[in-house]
């Protein structure tokens, strides 16, 4: 073989073995969902009801036949409390219900009569 063929070869041989590496491929962070804060989205009592608070409006509804049972407007009095001012469609009748924030999944709420009822936050 010729110098230059041999030089040749042996120059690609180093330069593709620059390329390599004993390094394990690096592993990615889990993909992680953005933690809910407040009392935003989709909420369900234990009658499966669904409950959800968007932008300062409330409504709730079945989930069988998703049909309104109730709507009004809710307001965070502070971080952890909220209150909400609804109509209830099957009764037509007005309430206020204040609602405290125990932890990102669990809402207790208290109606203006005295009723007390949790509701967690859905997945």
């Amino acid at each position: 073989m010729k110098p230059i063929t041999v030089l040749s070869l042996l120059t690609a041989a180093v330069a593709l073995a620059a390329c390599q590496s004993d390094r394990a491929p690096r592993d990615l962070p889990p993909i992680q969902q953005p933690q809910q804060t407040g009392v935003e989205g989709a909420w369900v009592d234990p009658n499966g009801i669904v409950s959800t608070f968007q932008a300062g409006t409330f409504s709730t509804r079945t989930t069988d036949t998703n049909q309104l049972l109730a709507s009004g407007t809710y307001v965070n009095t502070s971080p952890t409390l909220v209150e909400i001012n609804m109509t209830s469609l099957v009764r037509n009748t007005q309430s206020k219900v204040n609602c405290a924030l125990v932890s990102q999944r669990q809402l207790n709420c208290t109606t203006a009569e005295g009723a007390q009822f949790s509701l967690a936050r859905r997945a």
